[in-house]
């Protein structure tokens, strides 16, 4: 997500005081405000956003009558795990084939 990498690396700058060439204060606020309005997509769309870097995001699903949490973590190739809500990401299973 360049957003994100974009967002880490001015606020780095900020903080040490050092220059970016991708701006300073005024952009990094630009960038929170694309940030926040990406990241509003997932609950709008009934998608749990867990964590951003790396992104872990949770679909509701039912298994055998059973509601579950599909879970997916940036850089996985496909949607291959889930879990129970009160198991969080620990409790994770792969789906079954």
């Amino acid at each position: 997500m360049t957003v994100r990498a974009d967002l880490v690396e001015v606020r780095q700058a900020l903080s040490d005081g050092s220059p970016s060439p991708l701006g300073g204060l005024a952009e990094a606020k630009a960038l929170e405000a694309r940030m926040s309005e990406l990241l509003g997509w997932f609950p709008a769309s009934g998608i749990e956003l867990k964590g951003l870097a790396p992104l872990l995001i949770d679909f509701p699903a039912v298994f055998d009558g059973e509601p579950v949490l599909l879970c997916w973590l940036e850089g996985e190739a496909q949607l291959g795990w889930y879990h129970k809500a009160s198991h969080g990401f620990a409790g994770r299973r792969r789906i079954p084939s």
